[in-house]
């Protein structure tokens, strides 16, 4: 049977003041389809009928039918002319006699036999049943009906069923009758919490794939309600003095908790992957060089790495934090000296290009060329829906084409390419860029119980936070300081530090400081840049926080609500960027 699109509908929004009814709804229904469509009553399976053929107006969104194809639609309360005869109401039928026959077989099979009647003088059911024959009787390529099993009796009901049954119809359907779902359907669309869940099989294979949902859905909300509380743990244990950036910091806290409340739409998992084997040899940096076009990125750099180490990367732009990680993956060769990798070592990298994915792949099929599932030891294992379902890609984003997935998206399901491959040594450069909240949550935590090495160049201080025990700070030409600890720590000991670079603690100072540095003076331009930039990041953060809240408050229109959603994201990436060049200023002495 040839999958001819029919119907595709595309991020479909509908509000009624301030309710919702759905959000960025899509799909789509192929010729020869038949689906049903099931959910809560007041859910708004009605209105979207009623919006896919034009009776009523969306908010936004597209609704696509193939050229030039029909729609026959049965509304759930039509209205007729009650001075129209049974058989003028049905359709114009002009006299033709195989159109008043065939009308006419179609009424008596629904129980209604005085074709002269005035509409007025029936029933609601017999007008409904009329409306029904009318929509069937034009015989049109696509039926859309709301309700039409609705006063019907037994009989009635498994002649339609019959019929809908026969040759190649495209059909949806909205019904309450589940054996008539059962027995006419080949795919259910689950209209819940605003959006559309798809399900390739009849309502039995509904029934118990709808259980898993329902059941993982309880296990993901006991899950987001055990990290949350792990990061309010998290949260308090940190330092209160910490000085101008605690704040940037608390904001971003308060936003994880508004979303960890949000009930069912939390979905979570936290991945555990215990067979993972590694030696106690890891690598060796045996006093490596190197340079580019006369820069200094290391000098004899030494340093040995320990096992199950999870280690972070800080430095500006341009300091050699990538080059760094090129080099102990044997991407680029050292100038001199050189990297000592243990033989059990199976680096996973995910870079800041990422895998160039084929457009015209499926998302599930990009996994199962790498695996068709990973191995969790202990006897249990994950396919590769699963596992996709665990870093928050539904069952139908995982059906959809790569070039359907946005730039979040994209880097997400890159990320699963490479812990899919089931690595015991994960090297990540800049993985927070483009992820949402939950998915950067699910990543902590699958870090933090990660057993093999981890090696993370970041800017995201909160996400290094909470997943590094260590850090190499690139100072740039060459110098690279090694400090026990996490970057918030980093800061505090820094802060501690006398200005004029002598009298260290030495029960806090780093390890090793691998080159001398003569503190310089900060420039004029530099203390300009450095008081414009505080006032940037105060403005900022206000921005910020008056921003969510009106994302929370659900009095945002469709418009506003996509407009300010799209500046979030830009807003936190410059919010990043000018806090880190403040912190690498404030590291000068004024």
């Amino acid at each position: 049977m040839a999958m001819t699109p029919y119907l595709d509908v595309q991020n479909l929004n509908k509000s009624f003041g301030a309710q919702v009814l759905f959000r960025n709804l899509s799909f789509s229904i192929a010729e020869g389809q038949k689906v049903g469509l099931i959910a809560r009553n007041g859910t708004g399976k009605s209105t979207l009928l009623s919006i896919l053929v034009g009776m009523e107006g969306r908010d936004s969104g597209e609704i696509i039918y193939r050229n030039d194809i029909r729609v026959g639609y049965l509304e759930q309360s039509p209205v007729f002319s009650p001075e129209d005869s049974v058989l003028d109401a049905c359709f114009n039928h002009e006299g033709d006699p195989e159109k008043v026959l065939k009308a006419k077989q179609i009424l008596t099979q629904l129980h209604i036999d005085d074709l002269n009647q005035p509409m007025g003088q029936l029933s609601g059911g017999q007008q409904k049943r009329v409306a029904l024959a009318n929509v069937l009787i034009t015989e049109p390529d696509m039926l859309i009906l709301d309700e039409p099993t609705n006063h019907l009796d037994l009989v009635m009901i498994e002649w339609l069923e019959d019929f809908l049954r026969r040759g190649n119809k495209t059909l949806l359907m909205v019904t309450h009758d589940r054996f008539f779902l059962d027995r006419v359907c080949n795919l259910i669309l689950e209209l819940d919490n605003e959006t559309i869940y798809t399900y390739r099989g009849n309502y039995s294979y509904y029934l118990n794939k709808h259980q898993e949902r329902i059941d993982n859905q309880r296990a993901e909300l006991a899950r987001a309600n055990n990290l949350y509380r792990k990061e309010l743990e998290w949260m308090r244990r940190m330092p209160q003095a910490r000085g101008h950036k605690a704040k940037y910091r608390e904001d971003t806290f308060y936003e994880l908790e508004a979303k960890a409340k949000r009930s069912i739409e939390e979905r979570q998992m936290r991945l555990k992957a215990s067979n993972v084997y590694i030696g106690s040899k890891i690598f060796e940096s045996q006093y490596v060089s190197k340079s580019f076009g006369g820069k200094t990125i290391l000098k004899d750099f030494y340093y040995n790495f320990s096992r199950f180490e999870k280690m972070g990367i800080v430095g500006n732009n341009g300091t050699g934090k990538t080059t760094f990680v090129r080099l102990l993956l044997g991407e680029i060769q050292p100038d001199g000296g050189k990297f000592d990798i243990g033989e059990t070592v199976r680096f996973g990298y995910f870079s800041q290009e990422g895998l160039k994915f084929r457009d015209d792949q499926r998302v599930i099929d990009v996994i199962t060329e790498i695996a068709d599932y990973i191995d969790l030891g202990s006897g249990r294992h994950m396919t590769a829906s699963q596992f996709l379902q665990y870093f928050l890609f539904t069952p139908e984003q995982q059906h959809n084409y790569v070039y359907k997935l946005s730039g979040g998206e994209r880097r997400k399901l890159y990320l699963c390419t490479v812990l899919m491959k089931n690595p015991n040594f994960l090297v990540l450069d800049e993985p927070t860029n483009d992820l949402d909240i939950q998915t950067l949550q699910v990543l902590e935590e699958y870090l933090q119980d990660f057993p093999g090495c981890v090696i993370v160049v970041s800017h995201d201080r909160y996400f290094m936070d909470k997943v590094v025990d260590h850090l190499l700070v690139f100072k740039g030409e060459g110098v690279v300081k090694d400090f026990p600890g996490n970057y918030t720590q980093y800061r505090e000991w820094q802060a501690l530090q006398p200005r004029d670079g002598t009298g260290n603690n030495k029960t806090t100072a780093p390890k090793k400081d691998y080159h001398h540095e003569t503190r310089r003076k900060m420039s004029f331009k530099e203390k300009q840049e450095f008081e414009r930039l505080e006032k940037e990041v105060n403005a900022l953060e206000a921005e910020q926080k008056l921003l969510e809240e009106e994302l929370c408050s659900g009095k945002l229109s469709v418009e506003d609500l996509t407009e300010k959603s799209k500046r979030l994201p830009c807003l936190k990436k410059e919010l990043d960027e000018k806090s880190m060049r403040w912190l690498e200023l404030s590291e000068i002495e004024s």
